[in-house]
Order: structure tokens, then C-alpha cells, then sequence
């Protein structure tokens, strides 16, 4: 039997409050869709442009049944959730990816087992369950390494980089008991990202790989494309794993992949992500389908969009440190060319907090980025001056 094709009228739910999902009803909004809105928070992002909201607890089954019997099919905008939420909706409706997808990603251990049993290359990683095993996965991968909470994190949250046995332990104390990870430092050359979707029909789209740059373990910069030949190898293996990664999770949905590439130029995958991801922003301007539309088409098993460049990007994000100074001088960024504002209605700009983000169009992705840093300072009323400013 075919699967069904949710046609434009329908609606469509989504788990998950944040900006993503603010970005992803929009464009469903512009297709025709309904969407509602599953989320604890009062006046999130997504709230504030969607049909309808359902301010719940995930842990609620009865606001889930109301939700999932409400909508047409289920997607998330958000991987932190409780994975019995999903089960749940699925008793009443499509949920897709589904939650055999989010037990894989949303904990590190068994993220990286399941990968790594279909052969896809990861970081080497030990489950530490005592302190005698954190002496273990020292003895194993030398220092430094990094331990990480398996469940939960995000951003950088619940992770230390540890360099001594000391330092091993004291983290151990401060992350466990909850199940915790160690993985062998990697010294990377870079990082790099994939989105990969896939329909209920198996019809897979890939997006061109896009480099990733961090400050404080969130991210800072993102560019695409890359065009030199080393580049290209790269881009070629990047999107085999995606499309390996995709079909063996039975992952129908958007995927983001994030990579380190080390020393010789291969891959290591670092973790999943189930849905839109910070890194693929870009692709509103720069790509002929966006990610949000592209997460739409593969839930609502429609046909899969062209992911073709159409003119160099690069985004930068706007952390509630722009707001350090007063309030950012948006108009200087409104007044050049090839420059895209988008901020995601949060009232409060705090350190860390991912208030929006600036995409900027050129004739290179390089010149995308610098554009881009120099247009964020001038809104953080830092130096720098651009010309027409």
C-alpha cells in the first residue's frame, strides 16, 4: 500500500516550542498547512506564529492524545522529549522520524553502539558506569578525553574535557551517576554538517555540505559551499554516510549529521540530529529548497526538493550577546544587499541564547562569513564599519 500523501490543507503537528519550529510553520503557513504546536512553554517561539497550541507536559497522555488526534501527522522541532510522548502520538497518528529514531539520538551510548554496528565511522567511546571504568577509558584513550552526560545535552551542556585523573574523576562526580560517555579526543582539522531527508516512499534528498565553526561549544559560523578538490572527496562521503545513516534508521524526516574531519581528510561522525538543525539556517536564502521545506515535503510524503545552491552562504548567529550594549541596530543589517535578518521573538537575551541569526549571500562563502561577522558586530554596536554604514 502507498503511504499517504498529506496534501497542502492539512495539519500538521509538531513536538517542540523553539525557534525551529517558529521557522518550520512559516513555511508550512506559506504551503497551506495548519500547524499546532505541542509544547510546556508559555509564549514560545513557534507558538507565537502557529494555528494552534497545546501547552502541555510531554509526560501528559491525555494532551497528547488531544494533540495527535488533532493533526494529520507529527514531526519535532526538538530531540530532548520523552520518548514514550512519541509512542503515544503514534497510537494515533503518524509520527515522523519515529521513536525508534529518537531512542538512537537523543543518548550518546546508544547513538554511537547503533551506528557503529552498521559500520558508519564514529569517535572511540567507552560507557562509564563507575569510576573504575573512567580509569579504564583513561588507560584506553590517553589524555585528554571528553566526558559526557549520554542523555540530554546540547550546546556543549554536560560535557568536560578532562586531562588528568583528577580532572577525570571530579567530572565523573559532577556528571554521573546518570549514564556517562567517554570518547578519545579527536584533534579535528574542522567540522562540518549534512541534512539528509527521507520520505515514507524512501526518496532521499541531501543538501552540500556546510563548515561549521564554535565558540563555547555553540555554534558560531556556518558556510557553504566548499569547493576545492580535497573538499569535494569529502563532500562525496559525507553524503554516502547520510544516505546509509537515513536508510539504516528507517529515519523518515530530516536528518542533520555532524562530522569532525580529522588529519587525512576523513570523517568521524560526531552525533545526529532528528530534525532542522542551527547549521542548515542558511539554506532559507542560499538553497532552492530550505530545510524547513524539505522537513515538510519528507514528513507529508510529498516528492523531495531540489537542494541546489543558488548563490554562496554564510550565517552567523545571534547570541544573547549581541544585546550586551543595548539593543542591536538591526536597521544596519536591513540596509545591505544579499543580507537576511531573522529573529526568532524571545524577550530575553540572555548569555548563550540563540536570539536569532544573520545569513549573508556572495560570490564565495568566504566572503559570505566575513560579511556576515563584520554585519554582527555593527549590530552589537562593536567596531568595524562596512561601506553604506
Amino acid at each position: 500500500m502507498n503511504p499517504r500523501i498529506i496534501e497542502p490543507g492539512g495539519t500538521i503537528g509538531v513536538f517542540g516550542g523553539g525557534q525551529l519550529g517558529r521557522m518550520f510553520t512559516m513555511v508550512a503557513a506559506r504551503l497551506g498547512y495548519r500547524v499546532v504546536i505541542f509544547t510546556p512553554e508559555l509564549n514560545s517561539p513557534a507558538s507565537q506564529v502557529a494555528h494552534e497550541t497545546i501547552q502541555a507536559d510531554y509526560e501528559d497522555p491525555s494532551a497528547v492524545r488531544r494533540f495527535a488526534e488533532s493533526v494529520d501527522v507529527v514531526t519535532l522541532e526538538f530531540e530532548n522529549i520523552s520518548v514514550d510522548a512519541l509512542e503515544r502520538a503514534c497510537e494515533h497518528v503518524p509520527v515522523r522520524p519515529g521513536p525508534h529514531v529518537l531512542r538512537v539520538a537523543q543518548q550518546r551510548i546508544v547513538e554511537k553502539s547503533t551506528l557503529r554496528k552498521n559500520g558508519f565511522p564514529v569517535t572511540p567511546f567507552l560507557a562509564i558506569e563507575s569510576e573504575s571504568d573512567v580509569d579504564m577509558a583513561a588507560k584506553q584513550f590517553g589524555w585528554p578525553m571528553v566526558l559526557k552526560t549520554a542523555s540530554w545535552g546540547y550546546d556543549g551542556k554536560g560535557q568536560r574535557k578532562v586531562s588528568s585523573v583528577r580532572e577525570a574523576h571530579d567530572a565523573w562526580q559532577m556528571l554521573g551517576p546518570s549514564p556517562v560517555i567517554a570518547e578519545k579526543w579527536i584533534p579535528f582539522e574542522r567540522e562540518v554538517s549534512i541534512l539528509v531527508a527521507r520520505n515514507e516512499l524512501g526518496e532521499i534528498a541531501t543538501y552540500p555540505v556546510v563548515q561549521n565553526e564554535h565558540s563555547n561549544h555553540i555554534l558560531d559560523l556556518s558556510k557553504s559551499p566548499l569547493l576545492s578538490e580535497q573538499d569535494k572527496c569529502l563532500c562525496d562521503a559525507a553524503e554516502e554516510i547520510g544516505r546509509g545513516v537515513v536508510d539504516a534508521l528507517d529515519c523518515c524526516g530530516l536528518l542533520c549529521i555532524e562530522f569532525f574531519v580529522v588529519d587525512d581528510g576523513s570523517l568521524l561522525i560526531n552525533e545526529l540530529a532528528p530534525r532542522p538543525h542551527n547549521s542548515g539556517h542558511l539554506t532559507i536564502e542560499s538553497n532552492q529548497t530550505s530545510q524547513f521545506e524539505q522537513q515538510l515535503r519528507a514528513v507529508c510524503n510529498l516528492p523531495m526538493g531540489k537542494t541546489d545552491i543558488k548563490r554562496p552562504a554564510a550565517m552567523a548567529n545571534l547570541l544573547g550577546e549581541v544585546w550586551n550594549c543595548g539593543a542591536p541596530k538591526f536597521h544596519l543589517a536591513m540596509k545591505q544587499s544579499e543580507t537576511f535578518l531573522h529573529l526568532y521573538g524571545k524577550s530575553d537575551p540572555r548569555p548563550g541564547r540563540k536570539m536569532g541569526h544573520l545569513t549573508c549571500l556572495d560570490e564565495s562563502a568566504d566572503a559570505a562569513a566575513e560579511r556576515a561577522l563584520l554585519i554582527r558586530d555593527q549590530l552589537a554596536q562593536r567596531t568595524h564599519r562596512l561601506p553604506g554604514m
